[in-house]
């Protein structure tokens, strides 16, 4: 028999909700059948812990004496997005400092925040007869300003491809470093534990979904940047390839930084790894089935990252029970494979998740809206300007 989340609520409220995490799951299904969980199991928890670089603060600074417009921001020298009201600003994650280049950007801002770090802020206006002030140098904290939100444009998403390198000199990636002549193959996702790829369809998440992020509660805003859905897909509905994406908002005075880091890719940049989760409700069978998925029935394709991007073939497909075991082989040769993303935390969102719930202090909500199930990439072309 089908269930709502209004009665999974119920029995989380009464301390009768069964969850379980998302690998715990998939042992479930396969033991017992798709059918038994559905009617044993109400929630799954998902986790995932990796870099993602479309991640951001919105910060309000509060106002000076006199007041003033920022113009230009900097904390501890690195540039941030003050184009908005006279004290808002926002922390792009792979900002990169004046000073230090890649070795300090808005990632590491945003956890020095977390970490009750005190920033060095300096800021420049052009004064107006309403906020004449023309420059400030202060330091602020979390605790000191008056509002602190992450707000992610592009996270969690819900398959990914792998890199490796066919060429004869080292390549420095987001991907990380790729060895030349196939040398390694790098991923990104925690596959079986992933958010998205227990829901393929997105029957329970979408805008509106109660999540964990960053340690703290959070909510679905909008589908991500780049969400593209309508990719290969296997049999069971999951995406092969990189599909949706979400973009995800929380209270950052909340968080812990456990479950937000700083990244410095060698020669690339800088990057915030950000910890979230997400409840699955089992509303019914297909969602149990779902939510059984495991990682020798999930896929991606290996890219060869020194070919240019628009010509890029894929070379292999492979399952993430490949990838876990630590090589592969590709043009004939044993690659080692390493993730760039981090299971072992992504199994403890997945567990903080199921005792936030099953302590009662965590109900899921409906989404007010679904996510899209089709969408588009395009590439940025050099055109001459058009007419009209």
């Amino acid at each position: 028999m089908a269930k709502t989340i209004e009665e999974i609520n119920e029995r989380i409220k009464k301390g009768e909700a069964v969850v379980l995490t998302a690998d715990e799951m998939t042992r479930f299904v396969r033991e017992e059948g798709a059918a038994q969980a559905s009617k044993k199991v109400d929630v799954v928890t998902t986790g995932t812990f990796g870099p993602m670089c479309s991640s951001g603060a919105f910060i309000n600074l509060g106002h000076s004496d006199p007041p003033m417009k920022m113009h230009r921001v900097w904390l501890n020298d690195v540039p941030v997005c003050a184009d908005l009201a006279a004290v808002d600003i926002y922390i792009g994650a792979t900002a990169l400092s004046d000073t230090e280049g890649m070795n300090y950007g808005g990632g590491h801002l945003i956890e020095d925040l977390l970490k009750g770090k005190w920033l060095r802020l300096k800021a420049s206006a052009i004064p107006t007869d309403c906020y004449p002030r023309r420059e400030i140098q202060t330091y602020i904290n979390l605790e000191s300003v008056n509002e602190a939100f992450l707000f992610n444009p592009r996270n969690a998403y819900q398959n990914y491809v792998c890199a490796t390198n066919g060429s004869d000199r080292t390549l420095y990636t987001y991907m990380g470093v790729l060895i030349p002549g196939y040398g390694n193959v790098t991923y990104s996702s925690a596959g079986a534990l992933s958010p998205l790829l227990n829901d393929p369809y997105y029957r329970t998440i979408g805008v509106g979904t109660r999540v964990f992020l960053g340690g703290a509660p959070g909510y679905v805003a909008w589908h991500g940047t780049q969400h593209r859905p309508s990719v290969e897909r296997t049999p069971r509905g999951v995406p092969v390839g990189p599909g949706g994406t979400l973009s995800l908002i929380a209270d950052m005075k909340k968080m812990s930084h456990e479950f937000i880091r700083a990244a410095r890719f060698h020669r690339y940049g800088v990057s915030l790894y950000v910890g979230i989760g997400v409840p699955i409700p089992i509303l019914d069978e297909e969602m149990a089935s779902f939510t059984g998925v495991g990682d020798d029935e999930i896929y991606t394709y290996i890219y060869d990252y020194s070919e240019p991007t628009r010509s890029r073939k894929p070379l292999k497909k492979v399952s993430y029970a490949e990838l876990h075991s630590g090589n592969v082989e590709i043009m004939g040769k044993k690659a080692i494979t390493a993730p760039i993303s981090s299971i072992r935390m992504a199994k403890r969102i997945a567990q903080v998740l199921r005792d936030w719930i099953k302590s009662g202090e965590f109900l899921l909500t409906e989404p007010v809206q679904k996510l899209p199930t089709e969408g588009t990439l395009n590439t940025l072309e050099i055109r001459d300007r058009g007419e009209g």
